[in-house]
């Protein structure tokens, strides 16, 4: 496989602006003589090289940017074009392995400190009631209810803001006020503001659980994202199992102001992580600066390649993302019925932050720490899902393609089927054995295939509608993520009464119930899928996109390097076309290659060529925007 490298060339007159210190002798000597430095305003061009800080150890040196020969006539209508250069080591998909792994372990921190701080909250529940003389335990679980809701809110701005302002300025701007609303609602004067904060918390707070998958898709390999996202999946499940634990004991020693202290602290701690170790990943981002510099630089007109294309706009993008998710609810089926399915089992573990302390404070005479210690039982689970994802279901998955000779999306749907199944016997041994006659041991062994299932369900049922919506994947697993949001919010306000009305048994089974009635979904779609994704009309209008598309990059599979020096359009070239016919000026429209199962696909020879690797690579950053929501 041939990987065109550009060649070492003399410094090109046009990229000298007319206020340079450049001379046509220095042109003819920047290559010539290494030991003169060509300069810009009396600097040498090293001098323009990015400055490395911890959390930018990688930089390429501002010489070679500068002489790269870029495509183009450096005008506003034939701008240069701006793209990574071959072993370029800004492109984050060039970083070595451990520094790509660290920005995934800072975010899915990031995102774990978020979902323990929804949880850990119910540990000081009984300080709140007692310090504000209000004994209502519903008023107080509005500020689990009031947190997750930001949950639902929040990415809608968070997500778009990251790709017009870079994933490292969003995490810092959003967990900043994070770590100040949490430090506030320890100085809470009445109930009212503690709920109001937790409200504010929860809205900034949310950045991670928008953002981290799209630092996780910029960072990593094809063959990698399986599981990096099986391994963050984990964390916005396994925080709130962790939360009852910690907030429990500290609520009921040091009172509830130490339970929003502890979190504060520890957001802070993360903050100050994420401030040191957490690079701008967004290739956009980083490719429209260098492109920036370049201009300002030489008096010419660069432009990074998509921009050059169609320019970003800002407000379309925010636009799209307030109000496409709404659009794939009420128009597409699948993504309307699975989002159901995933909200319901959702709220169902925010149900359980209520439901618990019921089952074994009040029913078992238990303490409000030691009931925490219920919550183990899911976070064990949620742990196991992780390690079947890696040892059991990503293998399986992949055997089912090669054995067909490409994917389907409803491959996807095998784990959710067998998840769900797993969901309802955890939801149903927990409404057999919760009543205090039968030994504790036995509801919270049952809470593991919960926890299980609940995170394999998760996985199983993203990467099916991102394999059916492909370039609208983004826009779909908003809207997935808002309704399961709000479930969430919705579910623990009513748990209280339910239990008081039905008992504990028939309470406990009422949801198990809810998830019998979803688990069919994943085998109706496993078999009529096909048939359905011909009808919606956003389905079908992705898969007649991404079947030009496929077209378009096997009739230029021929192409040589030197091809691109004739004037033969690059397959990329002809995507972007092809994308702008479809209307990419509009956000929803992105470039295709969003989930390992297209990976596959596009990377087996059998059905698509061998690529470069500057394309390869090319093709990989663009997954981000799907994995952003």
């Amino acid at each position: 496989m041939m990987t065109y490298r550009p060649p070492v060339r003399q410094l090109d007159p046009k990229h000298i602006p007319a206020t340079s210190t450049f001379s046509m002798s220095d042109a003819s000597s920047v290559t010539a003589s290494p030991a003169t430095p060509a300069t810009h305003d009396g600097k040498p061009l090293s001098a323009y090289t990015l400055r490395r800080f911890p959390w930018r150890p990688y930089v390429t040196p501002f010489e070679t940017i500068f002489n790269h020969p870029y495509k183009g006539s450096g005008t506003t209508e034939d701008p240069y074009i701006v793209d990574w250069l071959v072993d370029d080591a800004e492109d984050p998909q060039s970083w070595p392995q451990v520094f790509k792994w660290s920005q995934i372990v800072v975010a899915s921190f990031a995102a774990l400190a978020v979902a323990l701080s929804s949880s850990a909250y119910t540990g000081g529940i009984p300080s709140l009631m007692a310090d504000f003389h209000k004994p209502s335990t519903l008023f107080w679980t509005g500020g689990v209810s009031l947190f997750v809701l930001g949950f639902a809110f929040g990415p809608l701005f968070w997500a778009p803001a990251s790709e017009v302002f870079g994933r490292r300025r969003v995490y810092i701007v959003s967990y900043v006020f994070l770590t100040l609303w949490q430090a506030v609602t320890c100085a809470a004067p009445n109930p009212g503001s503690v709920l109001v904060f937790r409200g504010l918390a929860g809205l900034f707070g949310s950045s991670p659980l928008a953002n981290a998958g799209g630092t996780i898709a910029d960072v990593l390999e094809p063959t990698q994202m399986g599981l990096g996202m099986a391994l963050f999946s984990v964390a916005p499940f396994l925080g709130p199992a962790l939360g009852p634990i910690s907030g429990g004991f500290l609520g009921e020693t040091a009172g509830w102001r130490w339970v929003i202290g502890m979190l504060a602290l520890f957001c802070a701690a993360v903050l100050i992580l994420i401030f040191f170790l957490s690079a701008e990943t967004y290739a956009p981002l980083l490719l429209r600066q260098r492109a920036a510099k370049l201009s300002k630089m030489t008096g010419k007109v660069y432009r990074y390649r998509a921009d050059a294309a169609k320019p970003l706009n800002a407000f379309k993008l925010f636009k799209a993302s307030l109000i496409r998710p709404w659009k794939f609810l009420i128009f597409e089926p699948i993504v309307l019925i699975l989002s159901i399915y995933v909200a319901i089992i959702y709220g169902i573990l925010y149900l359980n932050f209520a439901a618990y302390p019921i089952v074994f404070s009040q029913g078992r005479k238990w303490s409000i720490g030691i009931s925490g210690l219920a919550f183990l039982g899911i976070m064990i689970g949620a742990i196991l899902s992780v390690i079947v994802t890696i040892v059991w279901t990503n293998p399986q998955y992949i055997k089912t393609i090669k054995k067909r000779g490409y994917p389907v999306p409803e491959d996807r749907l095998a784990p959710a089927m067998w998840g769900g199944i797993v969901i309802i016997i955890g939801l149903a041994g927990f409404a057999a054995t919760d009543g205090p006659n039968v030994h504790w041991i036995a509801p919270i062994i049952f809470g593991v295939p919960f926890g299980m299932g609940m995170v394999v369900l998760f996985l199983s049922c993203m990467g099916y509608l991102v394999d059916v919506y492909v370039i609208y994947a983004a826009s779909v697993l908003a809207a997935n993520s808002v309704l399961r949001s709000l479930f969430g919010a919705a579910f623990p306000l009513f748990t209280k009464p339910m239990y008081e009305k039905l008992g504990v048994h028939w309470a406990a089974a009422l949801p198990g119930f809810l998830a019998l009635v979803c688990a069919p979904f994943p085998f109706l779609f496993y078999k009529y899928g096909h048939k359905i994704r011909e009808k919606g009309k956003y389905a079908s209008e992705a898969a007649r996109i991404y079947a030009q598309i496929i077209a378009a990059r096997k009739a230029a599979q021929a192409q040589a390097p030197a091809d691109e020096e004739k004037g033969v359009r690059t397959a990329q070239e002809i995507e972007d076309d092809l994308l702008s016919e479809a209307g990419a000026d509009d956000p929803e429209l992105y470039d295709l290659q969003r989930t390992i199962s297209m990976e596959e696909e596009l990377s087996d020879p059998r059905v698509r060529p061998t690529m470069s690797r500057s394309m390869s690579r090319s093709m990989s950053r663009s997954r981000s925007r799907s994995f952003s929501h």
